[in-house]
């Protein structure tokens, strides 16, 4: 079997996947606009929008072929086994050392597009309030945490399977799973280290928010606005906590755009997806997710003519780290697409909580407000709904609010 050619194989078929959803994407800004969310844009700002939309496109096909471009290179040339060699041929050294040489080269050419992203096309548009030494600072950043995160899975990956042998399916799973329920612990403390966050003002929102979580037995720990007014003009809002204990962070960008009500329709929606243990529900999934990451682990590992076939004497566990990435980049649409699909209904029905609490028209309004701010695409390819969306269309959720509103008042 020609290991070489199926690793190759694989990162094609993944990278042809990303290009083609970018170019549907780009078709999509020629889509006609929904009557239901034709107030979203006046003419001019639509112009605008399109043609932010296929900058963002078309830089999206270039970085993906870019990106694509160096992973081959890496591949192709045995990269990854000639700089291991210059290192002690100590097992964590030798995977240490891969997964340093990839993060540095995927890191360098993201940082360019995202560069260009941020301060040509963002700052083009009204979007970047971002200085570079901000942004420099936020990619260093994430540089480290993106080698501590993969050089403790890749280490982890290689303890379990040098002591445990077959068992690392469900062992890998078991541990990841419990990996990823710290990382969304630790979020709010990551978010705190390039932002500011500071109470929010007694009044009249500080009281609808606190009541709105109270009246359904939670406990607000805290209500904090964060300064991401330093690098975006884009709003958003997000609570975080386990059990009824909630944190609310809201950015300032949205304190200072959207109305009271407008603010606590967006949290009637979490509240929503609170009630129903929506974020459980889909970390239950995800195990699924994850046992498929065992699997492609568990070949990566156990298959030596993986690492070999890239210049490797024996079983390169940073090696095998990497490729079970560029496999999961194969697989992981068509376990997304699962997940999406029950993320779209789970929306729907938070939604439908905004209604109950008596906030269905300011969401409606809310929610057109965060679509013009952000620049949503308001008429996707219904195609790249089913194969990307977490949320559905704009145009969707209004229309099923206006139906909810409808008969709420109906019932009265």
């Amino acid at each position: 079997m020609e290991f070489r050619l199926i690793v190759i194989a694989i990162l094609v078929l993944s990278n042809l996947y990303r290009l083609v959803l970018n170019i549907v994407e780009l078709r999509s800004a020629k889509n006609p606009t929904p009557k239901s969310v034709a107030d979203v844009y006046d003419e001019e700002t639509y112009v605008k929008w399109r043609k932010y939309s296929a900058e963002q496109c078309r830089l999206g096909i270039i970085s993906t072929a870019v990106l694509f471009a160096c992973q081959l290179v890496l591949l192709l040339s045995n990269a990854y086994s000639a700089f291991a060699t210059l290192f002690s041929s100590d097992i964590y050294v030798q995977l240490i050392s891969v997964i340093l040489l990839d993060a540095i080269v995927s890191s360098a050419v993201s940082a360019v597009f995202s560069y260009y992203a941020t301060m040509v096309i963002e700052e083009k548009y009204g979007f970047n309030r971002s200085s570079v030494k901000t942004f420099v600072g936020d990619k260093i950043r994430d540089l480290i945490l993106e080698l501590v995160i993969g050089i403790g899975l890749g280490s982890l990956l290689a303890s379990l399977h040098l002591t445990m042998g077959n068992w690392l399916i469900l062992l890998f799973t078991g541990v990841v799973f419990v990996f990823g329920l710290l990382i969304s612990f630790l979020y709010p403390i990551f978010s705190r280290l390039g932002n500011k966050f500071v109470p929010l003002e007694e009044g009249e929102l500080k009281d609808k928010l606190m009541g709105l979580l109270t009246k359904h037995g939670y406990k607000v720990k805290a209500i904090e606005v964060m300064d991401a007014s330093r690098r975006t003009t884009k709003l958003n809002a997000y609570f975080t906590g386990f059990g009824k204990m909630k944190t609310i962070v809201l950015y300032d960008n949205l304190v200072n755009a959207l109305t009271t009500d407008e603010i606590c329709a967006v949290f009637a929606h979490e509240l929503g997806h609170g009630l129903h243990k929506d974020v459980l529900k889909q970390q239950i999934m995800n195990i699924g997710n994850l046992l498929l990451m065992a699997v492609l682990a568990w070949g990566a590992v156990s298959v030596t003519q993986f690492s070999t076939a890239f210049g490797f004497e024996g079983v390169n566990y940073g090696f095998a780290f990497i490729l079970i990435g560029i496999a999961l980049g194969t697989v992981q649409p068509l376990t997304g697409m699962v997940m999406n699909a029950y993320s779209r209904y789970a929306e729907y029905r938070a939604d439908k909580q905004a209604v109950k609490e008596g906030y269905g028209e300011a969401l409606a309004t809310g929610l057109k407000l965060l679509a013009r701010e952000n620049f949503a695409n308001l008429s996707p390819s219904p195609l790249l709904v089913v194969l990307e969306y977490s949320h559905p269309p704009l145009a969707k959720r209004i229309e099923r609010i206006n139906d909810e509103v409808i008969s709420s008042h109906g019932q009265k």
